[in-house]
């Protein structure tokens, strides 16, 4: 059996149409014409924004004129993460696709669940001919993973509905009214090499093999983060033997749990048996503090033979005393909401090769005042180093509103259809509600979606049967939405 073999059949034939497109964020070209091709070929009013997410509107059904209008909104783009040693072409090959028991995985990439499915969700209902609904605002924005540029481009005025189905959310028993703000913190510097002293053996360090995840859903999970292990391996390698650093080269996307990084380091010949026995133990130790959140967690070490430049001792000393230093993971938790993570920071790249260094974090909190202030002491943090640090991607939170009228329908919908209460909570992720609320104050939003795990990673899957519980839940809503001008 394929993906396009599942049911509800149509929705899954999307979700392959739309796997099969490169869609990388600030990538989008291909992705947009694919979704300005779909809309043009049903006859339905499709545009594109300044910014490039694309808006397709479709008149009610029958009987519905007179329901209020719906927003139906998810992001074109998706992650893209491999496992290292996966032969995979992102900007040439679709998602190479399968099933394992009750869920749909890609082969060593990430799926692109994250947000397909919604997006796909929104494209059936589109083309339906059965569908009942009012009448629809399909929203597509763009870039949603790497700074949300197309709700933040999103202008006042192109949209009329009352309200909003945002359809990105990872956990089918959930409805999510509030989210977490976030901001990009980026360090960069310049510094001086040397030629790797006389009598030094080259090694290639390596962690790999970390459970990794979103940057935000995942934080609370404590898991491991690549960079501060190779950094923390490193520091206690400085302290008992004379070493060089050449490269460090770990993690990716601000967005991701940095799951891999390697360092290229030279020792004291004399010392290169103790050295590789050291990182041994070291292993041993961070299989064993790890070992439930990290099972597959693997240290390598392998012998180099051309050692390259290395750091200048004393900007080596700096940094890694820089880099522990950096606030990693939860920093603190919602006095609110009990077991909501209020705020956080990924450390999730350091690349320093070559005379030249960069460090990006992305810091979230659904308090502005605390993310700021959380960013500006990791700037702080990294000008001690010698970085020049800024600020960039800033985006609002989304204040909850439990009260407002969608929230209770679909909650009591939810408890009739499943016969359980669904969890309304807020959630520390980034959602494009909260920046789409800032120009659009008076539409009632809402999230959920079916269940989504490993988001972000190549771990990423989609459970099947969550998707068959989910799709006909969206679709009743869809039937309920009150006449124009009701109040529930």
């Amino acid at each position: 059996m394929t993906v396009t073999d599942l049911s509800p059949s149509e929705l899954w034939q999307n979700f392959a149409a739309l796997n099969a497109i490169p869609r990388a964020s600030k990538k989008e070209e291909a992705v947009i014409q694919f979704m300005l091709q779909f809309g043009n070929k049903l006859n339905l009013h499709t545009m594109t924004d300044d910014i490039g997410n694309v808006i397709i509107k479709k008149p009610a059904t029958a009987g519905m004129e007179n329901r209020q209008t719906v927003c139906l909104q998810g992001h074109l783009d998706m992650v893209h993460q491999k496992n290292a040693d996966t032969d995979f072409d992102f900007v040439t090959q679709g998602i190479n696709m399968f099933i394992e028991e009750d869920w749909v995985k890609a082969k060593g990439t990430t799926l692109g669940a994250d947000n397909g499915i919604g997006v796909a969700s929104i494209m059936t209902i589109l083309a339906s001919e059965s569908i009942a609904h009012p009448a629809i605002e399909a929203l597509f924005t763009i870039d949603e993973e790497t700074g949300m540029t197309g709700a933040l481009g999103l202008k006042g005025g192109l949209l009329d509905a009352a309200i909003l189905l945002n359809l990105d959310t990872e956990d089918d028993d959930e409805l999510t009214i509030g989210c977490a703000g976030g901001i990009d913190v980026s360090a960069n510097g310049k510094y001086k090499t040397e030629n790797v002293s006389l009598g030094f053996t080259c090694f290639k360090l390596t962690i790999k093999g970390l459970t990794g995840g979103h940057s935000g859903m995942d934080i609370y999970k404590g898991r491991a983060n690549a960079n501060k292990l190779v950094n923390r391996v490193l520091l206690n390698a400085a302290d008992t033997f004379n070493i060089q650093i050449s490269v460090i080269d770990g993690g990716g996307l601000r967005n991701a749990i940095p799951r891999e990084s390697f360092a290229v380091v030279s020792v004291a010949a004399e010392q290169a048996t103790a050295f590789v026995t050291s990182l041994k133990e070291e292993e041993q130790i961070l299989k064993n503090e790890y070992q439930y959140t990290d099972p597959h967690l693997n240290m390598g070490v392998e012998k180099m033979e051309s050692p390259q430049p290395v750091l200048d001792p004393a900007f080596q000393f700096n940094l890694l005393r820089t880099i522990a230093a950096c606030p990693n993971g939860i920093y603190r938790m919602s006095p609110a909401i009990t077991g909501l993570v209020q705020t956080s920071n990924n450390l999730a790249r350091v690349l320093v090769k070559d005379g030249a260094f960069t460090i990006l974090c992305l810091t979230r909190s659904s308090v502005n005042s605390e993310k700021m202030d959380l960013a500006k002491t990791i700037c702080y943090n990294f000008e001690l180093a010698g970085a020049t640090a800024s600020f960039g991607g800033s985006y609002p939170g989304w204040v909850p509103k439990p009260e407002a009228p969608i929230v209770k329908l679909m909650s009591d919908l939810y408890k009739e259809l499943f016969t359980a209460d669904a969890h309304v909570n807020a959630v520390h992720a980034g959602l494009e509600c909260g920046i789409l609320g800032t120009n659009y104050p008076d539409m009632q939003m809402i999230s959920f979606g079916p269940n989504i795990k490993g988001a972000h990673s190549p771990d990423e899957k989609v459970q099947i049967s969550s998707v068959q519980k989910y799709w006909p839940f969206l679709l009743e809503i869809l039937k309920r939405v009150p006449e124009k001008n009701q109040v529930l």
